[in-house]
C-alpha cells in the first residue's frame, strides 16, 4: 500500500531537530514550530500589540541555499515557509511590524528540515535517502501506521471569521487537522469529529480548505482541497440623536457589500420594529419617543444576496426640555434654588442663569439645584437643560428675576465741624432705598434711613465710629462692604500746667485726654517755633530763647486721624537772657570794677566774685558795679546774673581775676661779707617770685628769686641803702614792698701787721679808710687771748705782755655800735711769736685764715 501511495513525495517526520527558540528582548514575543517537512516549516507566534502585520523568513545556516519569506495580516498568528532544503538547518525569525514598517518585536529559532523519501515502484518498501538504518527503519513503520486521508463533503461559511466543514469519518482517526488557506497564509484547528469549524479568517475571502486525519501514528497526507468563502464583515455602526424624537445612523463601507439592511426598536420591547434597506451609508429614524434607549441591528449582503454578520448597537433619544421651571432666591448667600420637572430618559440636568456676557450655572441629577455665587445687582435670566448620553434637550423658556443690590461704595466720611459728622455715598444700581449703620467704640449704634445718598450724625472727639452702608430692593438686603473705621480728632488737654526748670527749659504737665496717642507741644514766639513729640502727658521744651514771650498750646495726636488743631494756647515768659562781662578793671589794689552788656528789660543784675578767699557781691540795674574789700593774693570767678519776675537768667561766663600778690610781713637783712648782703622775708600770700632791691647813691644791688631769700652783692661798705621788696604773681602781677633802710657795716682795715715791741710787746698796724671809726683788735692763740682797743683816729694797737713760742690769729674789725658789735667777716691773718732767751724773738707771717681754710706765708723781715 505504501508503494501504490507514494512515488516519491516528502516525509513528514524530524529528523535531529534541534529547536531553540529565542524570544525577542523584554518583549515576550516568542515564535514555535510546530510541523515540519523536507521542505516547509509551520510556525506559530503569539499576537503582538500594535503589530500591522508578521514576516517570516527561514534561512539556511551554514549552507549556499534558497531563503523564503512571507507575509502576514495583523490577525494571522501561523504561518507556513515552503521551498526550503531537505536535511537543512535555518534559522527561522518571525518581525512584528507596525503600520509604518518599523519592526516592533523579533524572534527566530534554529530548524532542521525532514529527509525525502524515496518510494521506486519497483521495491514494496520505501527507502528513507538520509539518517542512520535504525531511523530510517523507526520512520518507515511510523509512515505505515498512519490512518487514512479523509474526505470533504461540503465547506460553507455562516461568520465572516469562519468556515464550517463536514467530511465522512476516518477508521483510526482520534483527531482531524482543518486547514484553511489564503495564499501563504493559512490557519489550522484540530477537531474530534464533523462538523469542524476553521475560526479567525478573514471576511469576504475565498480560502482552500483541507483536513488531514490524526492518531499515534501521526498524521495521514492532505484531502483533496475545496473551496469556502466567508460571508460579509458586519458593518460597524455608530448613531447619534440630534433631537428628542429622532436617531441618526452610520456606517463605514463594507467590503464586497452590494446594500444593508439595518432595523431598530425599543429595547424594552415596547412599540413596533421599523425596518429600512439601503445602499447608503446612513439612515435617520424619526418620530421616536425621547429618552428612550433602542436596539439598533444591521447587517450587509454580497452580490448573491448571502447576508454577513450581524452588528448591534444600542443608542438613547435625546431628552425632552423639563417643565415647571420655579426660581428661589436666597439674599444673604446669593444664591438661587431652581426646581422643575424631571424629564424621561434624562440622566442630569444643567441650570444656566445668564447676565450680559457673564454666565453661573449648576448641574444635578435631580429635580432641583442651587446656583451659587450671583452677582449682586444683576437681572438673570434661567433656563434648563436635560442630558443623557445621546446629548442634551433644548432649553427651557426663560425666567428671569433680580438679586439684591450691590453694596454702596465710594463712601466718603467728613466731619463739616468739630460734632458733626456726614456719610456720603454712590448710588447703587437695583437699590431702592439706604440704611447707614454708625456705631462708636463704646458699644453705642445709631443708624440712618434714606432714600438719598447722604447721612449725618453727630460725633464726640477721641472716638472711633465703625460705619457701613446697606441697599435695599425687593429681593432683600445687599452684601455687607467694607466697614469703615472713622476716627474724630482726640480731645484737647484742658489742664496744661508750664513749669519753667531753668532759664532755657520749661516742663509742660497735663491730663491723658480721651483718643489722644500722642501728644505735640508747640512753643512759638515771632520768628521761631520748637516741637515737643511724646506719648507722655509730660514734655520738656528746652533750648527757648531768654527773655521771649512763648505761645505754649498742647496737641493731642492719634495715627488715624492727625491732630486736634484746635486746642488753646498758653502765654510763658522766659528767664532773662544772661549777661556778657565786657570787662574787670582794677580801681585800687582791692577794689575792682566790672561792666557788662544789658541785654534784658528791666533786669537787675547781680555780679558776684567767688573764689576761696570767700564771695563778695555788687548789684545794678545798669550795666557796671564796684566790688571793695577784695583781699590780696587771691583768685576770683566773677560772673552776673540778670533776675526778672520770670525767673533768673543763667549766670553769664566767668572772667577770671587775680588780685595782687601780698606784700611779706618780716625782712631781715644780714650783711655776709664786707660786699655781700643776706636778705630774708616771710612769704607774701599769691606771691610766686621775689625781687630784692638794696639802692644807695652809690650804686644798686638787685636779685630775682624763687625763694624767701637773697644774697646780694657788690655793696658798698659803711653806706646806707634804702630796702625794697617786689611780690610777683604767677601771672606777672606785681607788688611794691617799701621797708626801713639798711646801714652797711664799716669798712674792714688793710695792711695789718704786727711789729714786735721790746722783749713782751707786740704792735698792731693797720690802715683805714676815710673818716672817724672804732676798731677792735683781737689775737687768738694757744696760750692766750688778747684783745686791744685803741682810740678813736689811731691805726694801731699795742699788747705789752704776749706769750712767746706761739701761732697767733690776728683780726681788726670796726666796732659798728656802742655795744662793740664787730663783723664776723673781717680777714685774719696768723704769725709766730718766737722767743728769744727769755723774751719775744722774731714775728713771722704765716698768711691769712678764714672760716674755711688758711695759707701759711713767709713774711720778709723788714
Amino acid at each position: 500500500m505504501i508503494g501504490r501511495r507514494c512515488k516519491h513525495f516528502i516525509f513528514s517526520g524530524l529528523i535531529f531537530i534541534n529547536i531553540k527558540m529565542i524570544p525577542s528582548a523584554n518583549t515576550g514575543f516568542t515564535v514555535s514550530v510546530y510541523d515540519v517537512t523536507s521542505r516547509s516549516v509551520y510556525l506559530q507566534w503569539p499576537k503582538f500589540p500594535g503589530a500591522f502585520s508578521y514576516r517570516a523568513m527561514a534561512t539556511p545556516l551554514n549552507t549556499v541555499g534558497h531563503s523564503s519569506s512571507a507575509r502576514f495580516s495583523d490577525v494571522t498568528l501561523v504561518g507556513a515557509l515552503a521551498s526550503l532544503a531537505p536535511n537543512t538547518i535555518h534559522t527561522v525569525k518571525v518581525d512584528a511590524i507596525d503600520k509604518n514598517g518599523v519592526i516592533l518585536a523579533e524572534a527566530q529559532t534554529m530548524q532542521l528540515t525532514a529527509c525525502i523519501l524515496l518510494c521506486p515502484s519497483s521495491r514494496t518498501q520505501p527507502t528513507l535517502h538520509c539518517g542512520s538504518t535504525l531511523q530510517r527503519s523507526f520512520l518507515v513503520s511510523k509512515l505505515s501506521s498512519a490512518p487514512e486521508i479523509p474526505t470533504i463533503e461540503q465547506a460553507y461559511s455562516k461568520l465572516s471569521n469562519s468556515i464550517t466543514v463536514e467530511w465522512a469519518s476516518v477508521a483510526g482517526a482520534s483527531s482531524y487537522l482543518l486547514t484553511a488557506q489564503d495564499g501563504e497564509s493559512f490557519i489550522e484547528t484540530v477537531v474530534t469529529n464533523s462538523p469542524g469549524t476553521v475560526t479567525g479568517l478573514k471576511a469576504a475571502t475565498l480560502y482552500k480548505i483541507t483536513i488531514r486525519s490524526i492518531n499515534t501514528g501521526g498524521r495521514s497526507q492532505p484531502s483533496p482541497s475545496k473551496k469556502a468563502k466567508t460571508v460579509l464583515a458586519a458593518p460597524i455602526l455608530t448613531a447619534s440623536s440630534q433631537s428628542y424624537d429622532n436617531i441618526v445612523v452610520s456606517w463605514r463601507a463594507v467590503y464586497m457589500a452590494v446594500g444593508f439592511f439595518v432595523s431598530i426598536m425599543r429595547s424594552d420591547g415596547l412599540g413596533s420594529m421599523l425596518k429600512e434597506n439601503t445602499t447608503n451609508n446612513s439612515l435617520i429614524f424619526s418620530s421616536l419617543d425621547p429618552g428612550t434607549l433602542y436596539t439598533i441591528k444591521a447587517h450587509a449582503w454580497d452580490a448573491n444576496g448571502i447576508p454577513g454578520d450581524d452588528f448591534t448597537y444600542n443608542q438613547r433619544t435625546r431628552p425632552h426640555a423639563p417643565g415647571d421651571v420655579q426660581v428661589v432666591f436666597d439674599s444673604g448667600a446669593l444664591r438661587a434654588a431652581v426646581s422643575f420637572t424631571l424629564a424621561e430618559g434624562a440622566s442630569s440636568y444643567l441650570i444656566a442663569a445668564h447676565s450680559g456676557t457673564s454666565t453661573v450655572n449648576c448641574s444635578t441629577m435631580s429635580s432641583s439645584c442651587t446656583i451659587p455665587s450671583l452677582e449682586c445687582g444683576v437681572e438673570y435670566s434661567l433656563s434648563v437643560v436635560a442630558s443623557n448620553e445621546a446629548g442634551s434637550s433644548t432649553p427651557t423658556e426663560a425666567v428671569t428675576f433680580r438679586t439684591v443690590p450691590c453694596a454702596p461704595e465710594s463712601i466718603i466720611i467728613e466731619e463739616d465741624e468739630p460734632g458733626y459728622m456726614a456719610v456720603s455715598w454712590s448710588d447703587v444700581h437695583l437699590g431702592d432705598y439706604y440704611v447707614v449703620f454708625v456705631k462708636s467704640d463704646d458699644g453705642l449704634e445709631v443708624h440712618c434711613n434714606t432714600s438719598h445718598t447722604q447721612c449725618h450724625f453727630q460725633s464726640d472727639c477721641g472716638f472711633t465710629y465703625f460705619i457701613s452702608v446697606f441697599a435695599y430692593n425687593k429681593a432683600g438686603q445687599s452684601p455687607l462692604g467694607d466697614i469703615f473705621n472713622y476716627t474724630t480728632a482726640p480731645c484737647c488737654p484742658s489742664d496744661v500746667n508750664p513749669v519753667f526748670i531753668s532759664s532755657d527749659t520749661v516742663q509742660i504737665v497735663w491730663s491723658p485726654v480721651r483718643g489722644a496717642e500722642m501728644y505735640e507741644t508747640k512753643a512759638v514766639d515771632w520768628t521761631n517755633e520748637l516741637l515737643c513729640n511724646d506719648t507722655a502727658t509730660v514734655c520738656t521744651l528746652s533750648a527757648l530763647q531768654c527773655n521771649t514771650q512763648y505761645n505754649i498750646t498742647v496737641y493731642s495726636f492719634s495715627e488715624i486721624r492727625g491732630s486736634n488743631t484746635s486746642c488753646t494756647s498758653k502765654h510763658v515768659a522766659t528767664a532773662p537772657c544772661s549777661p556778657e562781662i565786657i570787662s574787670v578793671s582794677k580801681d585800687a589794689l582791692s577794689v575792682i570794677s566790672v561792666h557788662w552788656h544789658a541785654n534784658n528789660d528791666e533786669a537787675m543784675y547781680t555780679v558776684t566774685a567767688k573764689g576761696e578767699a570767700g564771695i563778695w557781691h555788687c548789684a545794678s540795674s545798669g550795666n557796671s558795679c564796684t566790688i571793695h574789700n577784695l583781699p590780696c593774693g587771691s583768685l576770683f570767678s566773677v560772673s552776673t546774673v540778670a533776675s526778672t519776675e520770670a525767673g533768673h537768667s543763667l549766670p553769664s561766663y566767668s572772667v577770671p581775676l587775680e588780685t595782687a600778690p601780698c606784700c611779706p610781713v618780716d625782712l631781715t637783712v644780714t650783711q655776709v661779707t664786707q660786699s655781700v648782703t643776706n636778705i630774708s622775708w616771710s612769704i607774701g600770700t599769691g606771691a610766686k617770685t621775689y625781687i630784692a632791691i638794696l639802692e644807695s647813691h652809690k650804686g644798686r644791688a638787685r636779685c630775682h628769686t624763687l625763694q624767701n631769700y637773697c644774697l646780694l652783692g657788690c655793696i658798698t661798705c659803711g653806706t646806707n641803702y634804702s630796702v625794697s621788696i617786689k611780690a610777683i604773681s604767677e601771672t606777672g602781677l606785681t607788688s611794691d614792698c617799701i621797708y626801713k633802710g639798711f646801714s652797711s657795716s664799716a669798712c674792714c682795715p688793710s695792711g695789718v701787721k704786727l711789729y714786735r715791741l721790746g722783749n713782751n710787746g707786740i704792735r698792731i698796724y693797720w690802715r683805714t679808710s676815710k673818716g672817724s671809726i672804732n676798731y677792735s683788735t683781737d689775737l687768738y692763740g694757744s696760750k692766750g687771748n688778747f684783745t686791744c682797743t685803741p682810740n678813736t683816729d689811731l691805726t694801731y694797737c699795742d699788747i705789752t705782755e704776749i706769750p712767746c713760742g706761739d701761732v697767733y690769729t690776728v683780726v681788726v674789725s670796726p666796732v659798728t655800735d656802742s655795744e662793740g658789735s664787730k663783723p664776723a667777716f673781717c680777714p685774719k691773718k696768723i704769725y709766730s711769736v718766737t722767743c728769744s732767751g727769755s723774751s719775744v724773738g722774731m714775728v713771722i707771717y704765716r698768711g691769712k685764715r678764714s672760716s674755711e681754710h688758711y695759707q701759711v706765708l713767709q713774711e720778709k723781715r723788714e
